[in-house]
């Protein structure tokens, strides 16, 4: 350094200046400062070795003060006279006394001193079984030394293989290698410092302080890798969280892709059970498939909001996904999926309620049907026969009596045919996939139906016309056959009913059904009073032949209802009554476990949901009114989250139920207005709630710590702002009012240059993030280009360009691999092969270029 302008001196060049004048040498210090001058003294071509000889005649004193100061001093007296070496002598001493110095015998070395030992102790701090105290013991196993030259050079020397019990080995082993590579001259003995009790001190500060002279310069290009390594470090996270971005909002749209044509898929099947699987495939969707997926979405959101964080904390350009990847567009896709999965449920349910009409009314066919056909067999064949042409008069008239009674039959059989026509009509609308079978045989029916009525008149007429031969009849068959075939069409109308189907979706819905049986049981006395009569008219015909030893048939002609099918079908409808019984008492114990899961999931459901809306409104209320350290208010926050993951199990249970009260086909609850879709999407919401809400606080710790923002500062913005937000925004009056209130000294065109910072697309609302990113700018400083630029100059030199043997030498390997890779080449003044632009680079990083 030398005397610089003629004002001061450096600290090493004060201990050189006082160990020249201190008369008090021991042999040691003599060994030493003799080493120091030749070190100087080298540089001019020369050397001494005798202090006191060779500086006699003070030739080689004045050559040593110009090789420390860079100055001429003036010329000397070249005589041998010993008035010319006390001339030269004076020459030297008058010019340290023109420097300000003082010629005194004591040394001003305690500051400069205490200065060294701190460079020394912070430079040896991190290695082992070196703590450097003072400039004597703390020496004496020479790993102080070797830890110096490692710190600085850690090519040079291995320092793990040091042994703190080799003293002078390791004392030697540094002198030497500071000796060959630093251009340090030897001014220790190492068996002297060993085996001293106390080292002398100025000797090793002398020694020391030509390591901090070797060493000073590798300060600043230290300095500058680090401000590289982190501006670099930033760069590279970033571009990390950007391609983590990207593959997440790929992998979460091609999922939103794939599942939508699912959801909108709306080709119904034909039966109960493929339906049954669709809808079971719905709920593993909703339980196992989108929850994962939901939790992505809110993750993605985080990622977002977190990497736009970080981008402006470290003045980078905001991050624009590809087309298509925004946040929005995600949003939007999602929507699209919601839209679709609620029609899907809601067709899904149409569809299974369609089928079970479906199926009951096909089975319903299917009875009314048989009965007819039942019923209908053989009539043709019965109406087409001719056996009055050789029947008696009592035969013909029995015959048309019979015949008579047979239309009376025939037309009680007409509202059957018509039940059966009408649902085999309704089975067609609602388009039942074996409506074409059931279409045949309805027609079949209906053409059986037409011949049997066309048949039947003509078997009237031809009766008629033999009518008048035939005078007699017996009038107790008449009355038979008249009441029988009421009585027996009562009957069968009776078992039809008591084997009818029923479906029904409520209590009262069967208690009804219950309380019509009831009503019908009660009939059943007058009904088996009417029974007992028509068999006792039986009775009495067969008492009339045996007293007249009549030699006919007792059978009666006018009736094809006989007393065995009488008694048989009385039978049957006592067997079905209890039959019947049984299955409404069956299907009302179903409904009152209906009822159960209905009140079951209803209780759950009505503390589910305000539990939820509670705790929304707890969160809401706690990102406004919360005070204190952001740390704070994260760990209030955690603990709302852990208490809500704490509450999964009861939203799994109602999902339970829930299955539960679908699979009983259970379709409607009185005792709760909460569905499990509404507590899905309250959960679902609650989830993203809090999570979006540790985001924000988590961003302003991030503002916070990566801006320097006080924890008071903090606090002091979101009281601002809270005190003029309305619902979490504030509007351009409320946000002049609040920096007004700050102390802010506002005209028109600043307030204009502010709301363009934090309201830019001018939606004429400020946000609590907006508001705290601007005041983070106006309170704390940030690394900029400039100073990147700055940095790579120091590297390279002070030249325009860097070279890759540069970065590699002075930039860990990964980031000047980074750096080579992105630096364009420079094409500028005095550019050389290899020569790479950094200026345009620290632009680029920026956002400040087009690089």
């Amino acid at each position: 350094a030398g005397f610089s302008g003629g004002s001061y001196m450096t600290q090493e060049e004060e201990w050189d200046r006082d160990l020249l004048l201190d008369p008090a040498w021991e042999k040691q210090q003599r060994k030493t400062f003799t080493a120091w001058c030749n070190s100087h003294l080298r540089k001019a071509g020369t050397q001494i070795e005798n202090i006191e000889e060779d500086f006699r005649n003070g030739l080689k004193l004045m050559l040593l003060l110009e090789v420390i100061s860079g100055e001429r001093l003036p010329k000397p007296d070249r005589g041998k006279m010993r008035f010319h070496k006390i001339a030269n002598v004076n020459k030297a001493l008058d010019y340290i006394a023109s420097k300000g110095v003082k010629l005194v015998l004591t040394m001003h070395l305690t500051s400069a001193k205490e200065g060294l030992l701190l460079w020394c102790q912070r430079k040896t701090a991190p290695y082992r079984n070196v703590n450097i105290q003072n400039f004597h013991l703390s020496w004496k196993d020479g790993l102080g030394l070797c830890a110096l030259i490692h710190r600085h050079r850690p090519d040079l020397i291995d320092y793990s293989k040091l042994n703190k019990d080799d003293p002078i080995g390791n004392i030697n082993l540094a002198m030497e290698i500071a000796e060959k590579h630093l251009d340090i001259p030897k001014m220790l003995d190492a068996e002297d410092v060993v085996n001293t009790a106390r080292p002398d001190e100025r000797a090793i500060m002398t020694y020391v302080s030509c390591y901090y002279h070797a060493f000073a310069g590798a300060q600043k290009a230290e300095t500058a890798a680090n401000r590289i390594c982190k501006v670099l470090a930033v760069n590279q996270e970033n571009e990390r969280l950007m391609e983590e971005y990207e593959r997440l909002a790929s992998e979460l749209l091609e999922w939103i892709r794939r599942t939508i044509p699912w959801l909108e898929n709306r080709t119904p099947e034909k039966t109960m059970q493929a339906m049954q699987k669709k809808l079971e495939d719905f709920r593993d969707y909703r339980r196992k498939h989108k929850p994962p997926k939901v939790q992505e979405k809110c993750q993605l959101e985080i990622n977002f909001n977190t990497l736009q964080t970080k981008l402006r904390i470290s003045n980078r350009p905001a991050f624009m996904p590809s087309e298509g990847k925004m946040v929005s567009d995600i949003a939007g896709a999602w929507q699209r999926l919601e839209q679709a999965e609620k029609g899907y449920e809601e067709w899904l349910l149409n569809e299974i309620r369609r089928l079970e009409r479906l199926e009951h009314l096909a089975e319903k066919f299917r009875q009314k049907a048989s009965t007819h056909e039942q019923w209908a067999y053989g009539k043709e064949q019965i109406l087409l026969q001719k056996d009055y042409e050789s029947a008696s008069l009592t035969e013909v008239r029995a015959m048309l009596r019979k015949h008579e009674a047979f239309e009376s039959d025939l037309a009680a059989h007409q509202d059957r045919v018509e039940q059966i026509a009408a649902i085999a009509q309704e089975l067609n609308e609602l388009d039942y996939h074996d409506a074409a079978s059931v279409n045949d045989r309805c027609q079949k029916i209906c053409d059986q139906w037409d011949s049997l009525g066309t048949l039947t008149q003509k078997r009237r007429e031809a009766l008629e016309r033999t009518e008048k031969l035939l005078e007699t009849i017996d009038q107790l068959h008449l009355e038979f056959a008249k009441r029988a075939a009421p009585f027996n069409n009562w009957m069968e109308g009776a078992m039809e009913d008591l084997q009818d189907m029923f479906i029904v979706h409520s209590i009262e819905e069967i208690q009804s059904l219950i309380s019509a049986h009831d009503q019908f049981k009660a009939t059943l006395p007058e009904a088996d009073g009417e029974r007992q009569a028509i068999l006792s008219i039986q009775n009495e015909v067969e008492k009339v032949i045996q007293s007249y030893s009549m030699r006919i048939s007792a059978s009666n002609p006018y009736s094809t209802v006989t007393v065995e099918e009488i008694r048989s079908k009385w039978e049957k409808v006592k067997q079905l009554v209890p039959q019947r019984d049984q299955s409404l008492q069956e299907e009302l114990a179903r409904q009152h476990a209906n009822e159960r899961l209905r009140r079951q999931f209803a209780a759950q459901a009505n503390v589910i949901g305000p539990w939820i809306q509670t705790k929304m409104e707890e969160i809401a209320r706690s990102s406004i009114e919360m005070t204190g350290p952001l740390e704070d208010q994260m760990n209030q926050l955690k603990q709302y989250e852990h208490n809500i993951i704490n509450y999964k199990h009861n939203i799994d249970k109602l999902e339970g139920d829930h299955q539960l009260i679908q699979e009983a086909l259970v379709f409607d609850n009185k005792h709760t207005n909460y569905t499990m879709e509404h507590i899905r999407v309250g959960w679902e919401l609650l989830l993203t709630t809090i999570a979006r809400t540790i985001n924000e606080v988590e961003t302003q710790i991030l503002t916070r710590d990566a801006k320097g923002i006080t924890q008071e500062q903090m606090n002091d913005f979101r009281a601002s702002f809270n005190h003029f937000d309305r619902n979490g925004l504030m509007d351009h009056d409320d946000f002049r009012a609040c920096l007004i209130s700050m102390g802010y000294d506002l005209g028109e065109a600043e307030f204009a240059r502010i709301m363009s910072l934090v309201d830019p697309n001018g939606q004429g609302t400020v946000t609590f993030q907006s508001f705290i990113d601007f005041m983070t700018r106006e309170t704390a400083d940030t690394d900029t280009a400039e100073q990147v630029i700055a940095s790579f100059r120091i590297l390279a030199s002070d030249k325009p360009y860097i070279l890759a043997d540069e970065l590699r030498r002075e930039l860990p390997p990964e980031q000047a691999q980074y750096c080579i890779k992105r630096m364009p080449p420079y094409t500028g003044p005095g550019s050389v092969p290899g020569a790479l632009d950094y200026t345009s680079f620290s632009s680029a990083l920026y956002g400040e270029s087009d690089l």
